[in-house]
């Protein structure tokens, strides 16, 4: 887990300190105490608390349809969770782009967010590359 909870909080933007041994530290904002605290990669608890889980939901639920003739923005993203299962889907594309189903809604819907995050970054580095301009020499 610790690893698909580092992932998310790079989706989050969580500011990191690397320290000269290559341990990493992730600034978090406790909503509870209202200070920013400090985290090891493991205190990362985006699979154990809702707490932790809803800013990422509602971040992927904020991006919006990139189409300038759309009026009115529109959200792209639209979860559904039902029972022990979460869903993630896409308006553009007229599917469910992630999925999640392991037991209990928590658990699912933190499958299903790394997985979209997954996808996302992988979408937005193509993307990156297409735009990129071409250093080759004839």
């Amino acid at each position: 887990m610790e690893k698909t909870n580092k992932l998310i909080a790079e989706f989050m933007g969580l500011d990191t300190e690397v320290f000269k041994s290559g341990k990493v530290n992730y600034y978090y904002y406790d909503k509870v105490s209202k200070q920013e605290i400090f985290l090891e990669a493991h205190e990362l608890s985006y699979n154990v608390s809702w707490d932790w889980l809803m800013p990422v939901v509602e971040k992927i639920e904020e991006i919006f349809i990139d189409d300038s003739n759309l009026i009115v923005k529109e959200h792209r993203y639209e979860f559904d969770m039902k029972y022990t299962q979460c869903n993630i889907y896409d308006h553009v594309k007229d599917c469910v782009v992630a999925s999640g189903d392991m037991g209990s809604k928590l658990l699912s819907t933190h499958q299903a967010v790394v997985e979209f995050i997954k996808e996302y970054n992988f979408l937005n580095e193509v993307e990156d590359n297409l735009h990129k301009p071409n250093n080759y020499k004839l």
